[in-house]
């Protein structure tokens, strides 16, 4: 059985038990990055308080952990092209559990900052390889939602962050929200060796050494016919490397650019969004609970935008759905920056706001995947999100800069706002490389 059946066979058939309880363990892992990337955001009053730390302070240390995802997105994950996704997951792990204690007993600024960094290094890795497993184990069909669903993980993990730093905050200080998400990361290496299963895509590609009991072990639980031995490696395995410059090779390099401006436009806008909203709402009245409470509805918002999106992204073009969610997250971002003086009204707008926002993550993720082949699929999407990471990182640094020159907190919005449009044409080209690759396609035939 050659490994283009094997991959029809997958594509085509329903998704099985074991297919959706790699995805849940998948989605998990986007709870406990959701937990551990916003942490910073939900502690940010009580540690500016504690250390008497500015704008331009707290915006370093909210940037230090996206850099730190930045980089190990670029440079972590596509090591899981060489060596697998499964060991580079629990090395990301490992990584993330110890950066997220130790940052509990950080005694200044500038160790919390580079804890904070060593962290996102850990939780980049996760990110990139988690998503390409649940892609490869994805049925065609249900790809979509599958990956949509993991994104709201994410949203999971930042609601319930929120949550647990209120509690954890008033009765044990900030220093134990990350403990506590320190600990829960360490539980989850436990999960993951004894569950997760290596890519059938990269034993099936690689061929790396006893990939053919393992290939055979995961085509019994698949359904897939039973494989006496490995078939043969594609014709170009022997000349193809996992590196930068193949990601521009084979009239892949538009959909290369045009994912980067995507990723770098929303992550902008989002973590801006996301990461300030407490704070904003603080200096513009509100109490900090009140702060951390909108924060919190935002990110409710955000569980249920990554699960509609998926699910039209079953119905109607992935990419069409996209441009209507960042058009839609444009249109919200101005309403709200309208509406953060009214408590209940804010609440209502958060909810809706993070629901699209959190949707234009979550189709980015669903979308670039299927822009790679096995050998760059790891290095493709982990390259994406780095530069996704790198707007994360600016964002904060920016807004904490334009606080500091007296800025309105609604002109940050406002900004947002127009940077969710520039997304947008980006988006529409993929759409139209798409159709001009499939004429192209039905053309040969």
């Amino acid at each position: 059985m050659e490994i283009k059946a094997i991959k029809e066979h997958i594509d085509q058939s329903q998704m099985r038990r074991y297919q959706w309880m790699i995805v849940g363990i998948c989605i998990c892992l986007n709870i406990i990055d959701g937990f551990d990337v916003l942490v910073m955001a939900f502690t940010a009053s009580a540690v500016a308080k504690d250390w008497g730390l500015t704008g331009s302070q707290i915006g370093l240390l909210l940037s230090s952990g996206l850099f730190g995802m930045g980089a190990g997105s670029l440079l972590i994950a596509p090591w899981a092209d060489k060596i697998g996704r499964k060991p580079i997951i629990l090395m990301s792990l490992i990584v993330t559990s110890i950066g997220m204690i130790l940052s509990a007993f950080a005694p200044s600024p500038l160790v919390l900052g580079i804890l904070r960094f060593i962290t996102g290094l850990g939780i980049g890795g996760i990110l990139a390889c988690s998503n390409v497993l649940t892609s490869e184990y994805s049925s065609a069909k249900w790809r979509s939602l599958a990956i949509s669903l993991q994104s709201t993980g994410y949203a999971i993990g930042a609601a319930g962050g929120g949550l647990i730093a209120m509690y954890l905050i008033k009765d044990h200080g900030w220093q134990s929200v990350f403990l506590f998400g320190g600990v829960v990361s360490a539980v989850f290496i436990v999960v993951v060796a004894l569950l997760l299963p290596e890519s059938l895509d990269y034993l099936l590609v690689k061929q790396p050494q006893n990939a053919l009991p393992k290939v055979q072990k995961l085509a019994q639980k698949l359904s897939l016919p039973h494989l006496q031995s490995l078939p043969a490696k594609p014709a170009q395995q022997a000349a193809s490397k996992s590196s930068f410059k193949s990601l521009f090779a084979d009239g892949k390099a538009e959909s290369t650019l045009c994912i980067w401006i995507a990723f770098f436009c929303v992550m902008f806008g989002f973590y801006c969004i996301l990461s300030w909203t407490p704070k904003l709402l603080t200096g513009a009245g509100m109490t900090p609970d009140q702060g951390i409470t909108t924060g919190v509805w935002m990110n409710f918002g955000s569980m249920f935008g990554a699960a509609l999106i998926g699910f039209l992204g079953t119905k109607f073009n992935i990419k069409s759905v996209h441009a209507v969610f960042l058009f839609l997250t444009a249109i919200l971002t101005i309403t709200f920056a309208q509406s953060i003086t009214y408590l209940s009204l804010a609440m209502v707008v958060a909810f809706f706001l993070g629901t699209l926002a959190n949707g234009t993550v979550a189709g980015l993720y669903a979308i670039t995947p299927t822009l790679y082949d096995t050998n760059n699929r790891a290095s493709g999407v982990g390259t994406a999100i780095s530069v996704g990471r790198l707007g994360s990182i600016v964002s904060p640094l920016i807004a904490g800069v334009l606080l500091d020159a007296n800025w309105a907190p609604v002109s940050l919005f406002y900004l947002n706002s127009v940077v969710f449009i520039v997304a947008i044409f980006a988006v529409l080209k993929l759409r139209k490389l798409q159709f001009a690759r499939q004429s192209q396609q039905l053309q040969k035939v």
